[in-house]
């Protein structure tokens, strides 16, 4: 990129970032992080699983995000009954009225839309999650034999609830996987919920406008991944990586006792995806390791396991993703010339 491309990368990445930021004003109250997050997540072609507690404006927050973009927007309630056709669809016998013949047709289901909302994704079988799988992956739905694309920009959201164990089914790893980011949806401060009791107990009308089309999307994506990164980057986050592996040369002891399974290559991918989008979003044309240490936990919390031991003495994931971090040096002759990551390097 020359450099009056990077100044139009920024302004252009930019600009969208506010007008989507200055709409969704009018409906969520605070939650930047999460809608930071949720925008790195979109501009990478990426996809996000949301989880909090009740309450929080998930799915709210989600929909009002669909609002500003000139896209098409699928909401589906995840329930034990839902079946894989439910979400992708199937085929039909229709008469024809003029030859009296009867004929198969596909009846697209609710994935054939733009933004997907997978609401409390985690409250219908495994069989129907699956269903996901494919489209989020190869972004395609297969029925009987016959291929059917999905639209472009696609763009899955899901939520889910932890605090429920009753008739609901945890997300397999590899489900999970398909995720770029897990984002962790807190309680507000005090003066964001305020603002929230102040206003969802008033009469009050939102006038959300959409701010993106599908081709600008598209464009800002392209944008993204022509963003430079320098091999240290991508050696610094390779290293924080692959000290989430059991077995390997340069493992932490800590990470032997604390985890059962380590995160794979597309963590990697996304770290430095996502690292390119929050330098374009943060006004700079080139990837910074501050930027992959920002995205580490949304990144790697659910592609780590924490073994029973740990999860029993109260340790989380994110607790292990932040030691790795701290101990993980940033400056490029210090992470080269340190023994235990030249093992790294060698393996």
């Amino acid at each position: 990129m020359t450099a009056d491309q990077h100044s139009t990368a920024i302004r252009k990445l930019g600009e969208a970032r506010e007008r989507i930021l200055d709409q969704l004003s009018q409906v969520i109250v605070g939650q930047r992080d999460v809608v930071e997050e949720l925008l790195i997540s979109l501009f990478s072609r990426g996809h996000c699983l949301l989880e909090g507690v009740p309450g929080l404006a998930k799915t709210l927050m989600i929909s009002t995000l669909a609002r500003t973009m000139n896209l098409s927007f699928s909401r589906i309630q995840f329930t034990p009954d839902l079946m894989p056709a439910d979400i992708t669809g199937t085929e039909i016998i229709e008469e024809n009225r003029s030859t009296g013949a009867r004929e198969r047709r596909f009846m697209e289901g609710p994935i054939f839309s733009h933004v997907i909302l997978a609401d409390e994704i985690n409250r219908t079988p495994p069989k129907t999650q699956a269903a996901l799988l494919e489209a989020m992956q190869e972004r395609q739905v297969t029925v009987g034999r016959v291929r059917h694309q999905l639209s472009d920009p696609f763009f899955v959201l899901a939520t889910q609830n932890p605090i429920e164990q009753e008739g609901t089914y945890p997300l397999p790893e590899a489900q999970q996987d398909r995720f770029m980011f897990k984002v962790f949806v807190k309680y507000p401060n005090f003066e964001e919920e305020f603002e929230v009791a102040r206003r969802t107990t008033a009469v009050m009308m939102d006038n959300v406008q959409s701010v993106l089309t599908g081709d600008e999307i598209l464009e800002l994506q392209r944008t993204v991944r022509e963003v430079p990164v320098s091999d240290h980057v991508i050696r610094y986050t390779l290293s924080l990586v692959r000290q989430t592996r059991l077995g390997h040369p340069g493992t932490p002891d800590f990470v032997e006792d604390m985890l059962s399974w380590g995160a794979g290559p597309r963590a990697v991918q996304f770290l430095i995806l996502g690292g390119k989008a929050r330098a374009l979003l943060h006004g700079r044309t080139h990837v910074s390791t501050e930027d992959v240490q920002a995205l580490a936990k949304p990144v790697l919390r659910h592609r780590i396991v924490v073994n029973f031991a740990a999860e029993s003495d109260g340790i989380t994931s994110d607790q292990v993703i932040e030691r790795i971090v701290s101990i993980t040096p940033t400056k490029e002759d210090e992470l080269t010339r340190d023994a235990r990551f030249q093992k790294i390097f060698a393996s």
